[in-house]
């Protein structure tokens, strides 16, 4: 099974090989272009899958809590601190699990959306040049007497 990192970094890799031939070379690079997207719903799919993880650690505890007070010998500790009922323990173990997994998803989706950001803020800021291709195009102009002109160019 692949795992969803690889499968985003394998999506990322791909895009960086080449641009597709539409895109000519005079705008951002596919791996930007693309991969600003990929990382914007890797971020949502990671905090999707971390408010999974977190309902499943409260699941959990919630079971570990009804057991400790429907049966308070249920949750007695032993002196290395775990829990003398090994049901119990385990339910306590589960929730840490969860927990954990919880906490790598929202790390990861931070990061990508972090990724995200930098790459929208890269794309934006970078100058590209006017495509060849625009039929009519507005046109202001400043006159040294005083006059400003606004107008249409039509290419012909």
């Amino acid at each position: 099974m692949i795992r969803p990192t690889a499968l985003a970094l394998l999506v990322l890799l791909s895009l960086a090989a080449a641009p597709a031939s539409a895109q000519g070379t005079a705008g951002s690079p596919a791996l930007v272009k693309y991969g600003k997207w990929v990382l914007a719903a890797g971020a949502v799919g990671m905090n999707y899958l971390a408010a999974r993880a977190h309902e499943r650690a409260n699941d959990r505890f919630e079971l570990l809590e009804t057991r400790c007070f429907a049966d308070r010998s249920l949750c007695d500790l032993e002196s290395a601190g775990r829990y003398a009922s090994a049901e119990t323990e385990l339910l306590y173990q589960e929730s840490l699990r969860y927990d954990r997994q919880t906490r790598r998803w929202l790390v990861g989706g931070e990061t990508a959306l972090l990724g995200a950001a930098a790459m929208f803020v890269w794309e934006l800021t970078r100058r590209t040049p006017k495509p060849d291709n625009i039929p009519f195009e507005p046109e202001v102009s400043t006159h040294p007497d005083g006059v400003t002109r606004v107008g249409i160019r039509v290419a012909f």
